[in-house]
């Protein structure tokens, strides 16, 4: 694995090498890239943002681990990976026919999203990088590589296979205490295939991922459109909001004990987590799906706010927060697969049994919304003056 990366400078100045001339993705700074050092990274120097980072032989390390992060993830389908028994009853699972109960209990939504986002959206991703790499070792550029190195780019954000991992492991945490829990090969496999595509994720570089198929780094960014950015997040945002509700009204979760049933919120699922003394747990979720959800919300209608009226103070600052929620935002869908795991795993009839409420499907529109809001906001609106509408 990579040590940190150290930095080195760059310049705006006068280059003599087109083809190292890129323009920031975040403040659209126009600076040259020089030969990158091993184990260095490139940093905008006006916002700072990461242009740039050299591993040595690290497109090999990326289609090494990419076919290896496959292979796991094959082998982690048609083993055991959870089981539950309670009261002489037990239940067992493997990942695909744990997304099948969603189907079965009329909730197709959260069956789609979780395959979607847990096999559907890293099975292409990584079959998508060794299409581009595997070629490249030999020198062949394939056809249409800069569509398909844009798409996994722009897919990256949606893949969630390490929250769900999360979400499993506050599902065993929470329901250790009601039954016996057993870990199938399945979750080792998915497992190591989880570190596997984050290690991955540590090598892989969009710049150099260009180099490498012969694009053209130094082409043009699509021109800033400020209506458009600032009021497509209004909307996102607005949508987000009127979600939000529901989604801490409505029971997220039901719970039915020998014919007893139980609803419970967001809210109430970390008081009573909180009640019986898993503390750790609660904070997770209460950080997770109350306090990032809000604190998102708040910033980027504080980011929007600001560029359309065209304030120029404390760009460096703004932006810094915008790569947080940014970065956090994706997170908060830990809630919503802690409640697929549980409703695929306890399912015992009268005994014991948890069904998804509505405000899962809630929740999860808020995740979604909100991540939409967050890559609708164009950050190039913060350092260009000149861009901003004007009354």
């Amino acid at each position: 694995m990579p040590n940190q990366p150290s930095e080195v400078s760059l310049s705006n100045n006068t280059v003599t090498a087109q083809h190292n001339v890129v323009s920031c993705h975040e403040c659209a700074y126009t600076v040259q890239l020089p030969a990158i050092p091993n184990k260095h990274k490139a940093l905008c120097p006006r916002c700072g943002y990461n242009l740039s980072t050299q591993h040595h032989n690290g497109l090999q390390w990326v289609c090494a681990l990419a076919l290896s992060a496959l292979i796991l993830l094959i082998l982690a389908l048609p083993f055991e990976f959870l089981s539950f028994s309670a009261n002489g009853q037990s239940h067992n699972i493997n990942i695909l026919n744990g997304i099948g109960v969603l189907f079965t209990e009329d909730y197709a939504i959260l069956g789609v999203l979780q395959a979607t986002a847990i096999l559907i959206l890293p099975g292409f991703i990584l079959c998508a990088l060794l299409m581009l790499l595997l070629p490249l070792q030999f020198g062949i550029v394939i056809p249409k590589a800069r569509q398909l190195a844009k798409l996994v780019v722009v897919l990256l954000p949606w893949s969630m296979a390490e929250i769900f991992l999360i979400g499993v492991l506050v599902s065993l945490i929470k329901i250790s205490s009601l039954a016996d829990i057993a870990i199938g090969p399945s979750f080792y496999a998915f497992l190591l295939f989880t570190l596997c595509m984050t290690a991955m994720l540590m090598f892989f570089d969009e710049h150099q991922l260009r180099i490498a198929i012969k694009q053209d780094i130094s082409a043009k960014q699509k021109p800033i459109n400020a209506s458009k950015s600032i009021q497509t997040t209004w909307a996102l945002l607005f949508t987000s909001v009127l979600l939000y509700i529901p989604a801490n009204i409505l029971p997220i979760m039901v719970t039915n004990t020998f014919g007893d049933e139980n609803a419970s919120t967001i809210v109430g699922g970390v008081i009573l987590l909180w009640q019986s003394g898993s503390y750790p747990i609660a904070l997770i979720i209460f950080v997770a799906s109350v306090l990032v959800p809000i604190a998102k919300i708040v910033i980027l209608c504080w980011l929007n706010y600001s560029v359309q009226q065209g304030h120029q103070q404390r760009n460096q600052e703004r932006t810094r927060w915008y790569r947080l929620t940014e970065f956090v935002g994706r997170w908060s869908m830990i809630d919503v697969f802690v409640v697929a795991v549980l409703v695929s795993l306890i399912q015992l009839g009268n005994v014991m049994s948890i069904h998804p409420g509505y405000a899962a499907i809630a929740f999860c529109a808020v995740v979604i919304t909100t991540m939409l809001a967050a890559m609708s906001f164009d950050t190039r609106l913060i350092w260009h003056k000149e861009s901003m509408p004007h009354e």
